[in-house]
């Protein structure tokens, strides 16, 4: 049966001719919510890696990353083209000469037909987004920033380190550049109920943006939600509690947003809770299953 939702791969695919995937990059970025501009805690959730691989840290450069991905992923998938995906921390904090180096060393290796630029709402100005936008004329270029609740109290309370607003505007300034632009969204997030989540739905929605990445909140190790979990005082979501969140959450937003990702990857090593997280197939299957069930699909109640 055909998926009730606008996904990623399908995207890609119809763009391109042929299976394309991401290969993510740890480029040794920072982040100003660990260096001290805004604070050195980081969000409660992230710890010092930054859901990044260590490449960076072990020598391996921008090159060598995407040539060991290429190799895995043409293998597991029968990849033909790759998207670079600059994940671990904010990977636009640093001087536009050093992104130029970087984003250009992956955009010159063979088969690289695109990037994707994890950041944070508070780390892109002019220069950089002019960047993008001259790399957007012959690739395809999406800045991936990381939200995670509309809810002023709850970015607060996670440590975020900006408010609603601030991603309002960056949306904003990076609009009408030939970049795409996606959300990541986190589910489960401390004091936040249903309708927080699905209030923020409604808030992406009317952004019109151009895709959405939703993230489980699982617990890592090495983390002040680690903590929190641990004295009693944050619980995960169930499995099926998640799954239904995220349809009521497809209900909501565009139909013509590429929904990029339905729920995260755990690094097993790291993770403290919930184990179901770590089923990510049997995860997407449930959630098609729900949609089906329901006879629902992505912006059934969008306005």
């Amino acid at each position: 049966m055909a998926k009730r939702y606008n996904d990623f791969n399908t995207y890609l695919r119809d763009i391109f001719g042929c299976r394309v995937q991401k290969i993510t990059i740890d480029a040794g970025f920072s982040c100003p919510n660990r260096d001290g501009k805004i604070t050195t805690g980081g969000c409660i959730y992230c710890n010092d890696r930054g859901s990044g691989s260590g490449a960076r840290a072990r020598g391996l450069t921008v090159t060598d990353q995407i040539i060991q991905g290429k190799r895995a992923l043409s293998k597991r998938y029968k990849a033909k083209k790759f998207i670079a995906y600059f994940q671990a921390f904010s990977n636009t904090y640093a001087p536009t000469s050093q992104l130029k180096s970087l984003y250009e060393e992956a955009l010159a290796v063979d088969d690289v037909v695109g990037l994707s630029i994890g950041t944070r709402p508070d780390c892109v100005d002019e220069p950089v987004l002019a960047l993008l936008q001259e790399y957007s004329t012959n690739s395809l270029i999406w800045i991936e920033y990381g939200l995670q609740s509309a809810h002023d109290t709850t970015l607060a309370f996670i440590n975020r380190g900006h408010d609603f607003k601030c991603f309002t505007q960056a949306v904003d300034a990076t609009r009408n550049r030939g970049i795409k632009i996606c959300a990541h969204v986190i589910l489960g997030l401390p004091h936040e109920s249903k309708n927080h989540m699905l209030a923020t739905a409604d808030a992406i929605a009317g952004l019109r943006i151009d895709g959405i990445k939703l993230h489980l909140l699982y617990v890592i190790k090495g983390t002040k939600l680690a903590d929190l979990y641990g004295q009693g005082a944050y619980k995960c979501l169930e499995q099926q509690e998640y799954v239904d969140l995220v349809c009521d959450f497809l209900e909501r937003i565009p139909q013509d947003m590429v929904i990029q990702r339905l729920t995260g990857d755990p690094h097993p090593q790291e993770l403290v809770a919930p184990m179901w997280s770590r089923k990510k197939t049997e995860t997407i299957a449930l959630i098609q299953a729900t949609l089906d069930t329901r006879d629902s699909w992505q912006g059934k109640f969008a306005t």
